[in-house]
């Protein structure tokens, strides 16, 4: 009963790994673009952070304003 127990948390590991190697597989080509800048100079971290949160903030007013959909009353 043990070993059924310990194979089983190996395989869900194992896909939990497979999964965010994946995930983080195609962040990566993402996160290597540097933005384009008018002196080529990157952005450093911080004005990236912020942009970032920015962003995130932007995305979740957009979403939050839009109206739930109603269930029908029958």
């Amino acid at each position: 009963m043990r070993t059924l127990g310990l194979i089983g948390l190996v395989l869900a590991l194992a896909i939990v790994g497979f999964t965010m190697k994946r995930q983080l597989a195609a962040v990566a080509p993402a996160a290597a673009i540097a933005p384009a800048a008018g002196d080529g100079a990157a952005p450093n971290v911080r004005a990236q952070s912020q942009q970032i949160q920015q962003q995130i903030k932007q995305q979740l007013d957009a979403t939050m304003s839009q109206p739930r959909p109603m269930p029908d009353d029958n």
